[in-house]
């Protein structure tokens, strides 16, 4: 076929399918258990709430942005992240009315044109949180402890919790002056992206993967000694609280994250096994995001997780992903008449309806039936547990051979008994 998935972008096939549908129901019982709601957004939005709400000095609409214009002319984006979604829905619909707390959270395909590497894709998945409405640091913490939750009940090791604040829009600026002064000191060891940024945001050249520019930036003042007193007291009660809740985490001053809505509270989550771009999860708080895109003002604090990063992880460190779904039955028709054709059908229904996974041929791509051992061949590869072989005796009545393919024993049974026995196998 000429025809193959675009650069960047791929197939989850049927062998890694299942293991994603376990982290997302571990995910969504971690998130019941945490008060958040589930909410599914759009894949695409107005490009207006990306390029005001993320920050149009960021890397994601400077470069990474699937923007494009619909037959109304409208520009359209498809979304690079969720919490511009999560907050516009929130205001839209009214979610955080009469000063209410919304807990929310959503998965699902996000899009930025970058270049593919490791666990990272230009289509990816991501897992995402959000508590709106609410200020204070317990939700920060509560946040952070979801997240952690979250790949602590997924049997996730070699994990680091970093933190960092990255102040206010009072107490920010006083910071900006103090990181302008510090980097244009050292032109000469900046990348050519890091050069163009210095005037706009010089904040970005924390956050840079070159190696020169990181040296630069290692080497650059810390924040804490500009905050404000409220970003000081609410980054000492989100320290507290942690603390309190016998987290141990790491503090990095260069943590910025990638987008222009932060304030205050800025968390990833490390894996060892991931390399150079290594952060399983990243989050924290963006208080003005609202009224940046013209909403009201609304606090908020959330987390993104990647559900490819994730599964790479637990993959790479053998761990558990519950059991794989098996198909039980295998339905083998011994003959191609219709009696026993029409049979084979009703048993293989028969099954499904009590919750029994079963199958059945359908034939070949022609539509013709296969013989009984190329069937019996395919419920050996399938795997199944029981092989029911169907036929007719001489009286013309309806004979089920059940094979159990793991002992080799063969019984018979008429066809309304077979899901029981099946059951009582299992003990179900």
């Amino acid at each position: 076929m000429d025809i193959k998935a675009p650069r960047g972008v791929r197939d989850i096939l049927p062998d890694e399918s299942w293991r994603w549908a376990y982290v997302l129901d571990v995910t969504a019982k971690t998130m019941a258990d945490f008060g958040h709601s589930e909410i599914h957004l759009p894949l695409f939005e107005q490009t207006e709430l990306f390029s005001r709400g993320v920050g149009d000095t960021t890397d994601i609409v400077e470069k990474e942005m699937y923007n494009f214009t619909d037959r109304g002319g409208r520009n359209l984006t498809l979304r690079p992240e969720a919490t511009a979604g999560m907050v516009r829905a929130a205001v839209e619909h009214g979610l955080c009315a009469q000063g209410a707390a919304s807990r929310l959270w959503c998965w699902g395909a996000m899009f930025r044109y970058e270049r593919p590497q490791k666990g990272r894709y230009r289509q990816f998945f991501q897992i995402d949180a959000e508590t709106l409405g609410v200020s204070g640091a317990v939700a920060d913490v509560e946040v952070i402890a979801l997240s952690a939750e979250i790949f602590r009940r997924l049997g996730l090791r070699n994990l680091e919790v970093v933190l960092n604040s990255v102040g206010c829009p009072k107490c920010r600026p006083i910071y900006r002056d103090k990181l302008l002064k510090h980097f244009s000191a050292h032109k000469g060891e900046l990348c050519k992206d890091c050069l163009v940024r210095l005037d706009r945001n010089p904040l970005r050249l924390l956050d840079c993967k070159e190696p020169g520019c990181g040296a630069v930036a290692n080497a650059a003042p810390a924040i804490y000694d500009c905050l404000c007193d409220e970003c000081a007291a609410h980054f000492e009660d989100v320290r507290n609280g942690l603390s309190g809740l016998g987290f141990r985490y790491t503090l990095d001053k260069r943590l910025v994250r990638g987008l222009d809505y932060y304030t205050k509270t800025a968390y990833e989550i490390l894996s060892g096994d991931l390399g150079a771009q290594n952060a399983v999860c990243g989050g924290g708080r963006y208080d003005n995001l609202s009224e940046s895109v013209g909403g009201p003002h609304l606090p908020g604090v959330g987390f993104a997780a990647g559900v490819d990063r994730i599964v790479l992880i637990m993959e790479e460190q053998g761990c558990s992903f519950g059991q794989c779904p098996q198909k039980e039955v295998y339905v083998v028709a011994q003959d191609d008449t219709p009696a026993v054709c029409n049979a084979v059908l009703s048993l293989t229904h028969r099954l499904r309806m009590e919750g029994i996974p079963a199958e059945q041929d359908a034939g070949d791509a022609l539509g013709k039936k296969r013989s009984a051992k190329s069937q019996m061949k395919s419920a050996d590869n399938a795997g199944v547990t029981w092989a029911c072989l169907v036929s007719q005796d001489e009286s013309h009545n309806i004979v089920i051979a059940m094979k159990n393919m793991n002992t080799g024993e063969q019984t018979t049974a008429r066809p309304e008994e077979v899901a029981r026995r099946v059951k009582e196998s299992y003990n179900i």
